[in-house]
């Protein structure tokens, strides 16, 4: 049986021929949608961040607050997918609702309005979902730029957003330069075994509840983190006091990323440590572990994200660790 597709009206639209929006309509888009975004990340320089059908159909459909057949707008023209976006929300600890937004748009469609249509389009979707929502306090929308996105960064600020918090994408030169950083005495590295699994999330859970922008658990977030297919146990470095999880770093691998750009690198992510063991050292020796471990697998740099305003310190500690950053993220905020 053939899909149904209907066109969204814009009335903003820009003038392109044989231009049409529509809603996302099922499996069938992903192979679509990964070409647009991951082409969009190329031009971006974002190449450490690119998709496969597995994961772009595992984060478009596990998102909480996310219908992606309401949620997602797509452009084509005369029939070809060129640009798409996506709104969900989250309801932050500190109390806020945020609605975020991120639109992809390949590189020869570039300037020509698109991005500024799907933006209002967002906007709105975002005043529609709130206009359904039963309890009142602050409400933010939101996004996250890449320095490498200057129009879209202008296009921000000429709507009116703001920016909030910033990030480094950071990578170490190699790892013939390990810094020395015994584990704390009284803690021990365990496999990670199925068994551990809940453990491990729960702890890791507590940790960044300290985060900036933490947000609500919901009763299916464990099951949807397993089921992650970038998830890769086997590498976890998780520190125990006896039966206790005192902290943890969920390595994986690009393997993509890797195979397509010829690079040796592992993503030592998601660090955390939970606060009775906090200041002695824990995640420094956790990194210096996954360090080792990858260049046994014959990796030659690692990888990681971080908030720059960390309250934990975390940025001096990965430079200490030898990471340098490479690139800078800037969330942007307005209230909705």
């Amino acid at each position: 049986m053939d899909t149904i597709m209907e066109n969204v009206f814009m009335p903003d639209a820009p003038a392109i021929p044989d231009l049409t929006f529509r809603h996302f309509t099922g499996d069938e888009d992903y192979p679509a949608m990964l070409e647009v975004n991951n082409g969009s990340k190329i031009a971006d320089d974002l190449g450490h961040d690119l998709h496969t059908l597995d994961t772009i159909r595992y984060v478009y459909g596990s998102t909480h607050n996310h219908d992606p057949h309401k949620d997602v707008l797509i452009a084509e023209v005369a029939g070809r997918m060129v640009a798409f976006n996506r709104v969900y929300w989250e309801r932050e600890l500190a109390g806020p609702r945020t609605y975020w937004h991120f639109g992809f748009v390949l590189p020869g469609w570039r300037g020509k309005g698109l991005g500024r249509a799907m933006m209002r389009w967002a906007e709105e979707r975002a005043r529609e979902i709130e206009a359904t929502q039963e309890d009142g306090g602050p409400v933010y929308i939101r996004t996250s730029v890449y320095d490498t996105m200057p129009g879209l960064e202008n296009l921000l600020k000429a709507r009116g957003y703001e920016p909030v918090r910033y990030g480094f994408h950071m990578e170490t030169p190699d790892l013939e330069h390990i810094p020395d950083a015994p584990m704390p005495e009284g803690l021990e590295v365990r496999p990670a075994e199925p068994e551990h699994y809940r453990a491990i999330w729960d702890a890791s859970l507590e940790a960044f509840q300290d985060e900036w922008g933490a947000t609500e658990p919901s009763d299916n977030d464990f099951d949807q983190w397993i089921a992650d297919p970038t998830s890769e146990p086997h590498l976890w470095m998780v520190a125990w006091d006896g039966d206790q999880v005192a902290g943890s770093v969920l390595n994986f691998i690009n393997h993509a990323y890797n195979v397509r750009a010829g690079r040796k690198l592992g993503y030592t992510e998601s660090i955390s440590v939970r606060r009775p063991w906090r200041k002695r050292g824990l995640a420094s020796a956790l990194i210096a572990h996954s360090m080792r471990m990858f260049k046994e697998m014959g990796m030659t740099q690692t990888a990681l994200g971080v908030d720059t305003e960390n309250p934990s310190g975390a940025l001096r500690v990965y430079e200490r660790m030898g990471y340098k950053a490479l690139s800078k993220s800037t969330t942007y905020r307005k209230p909705l």
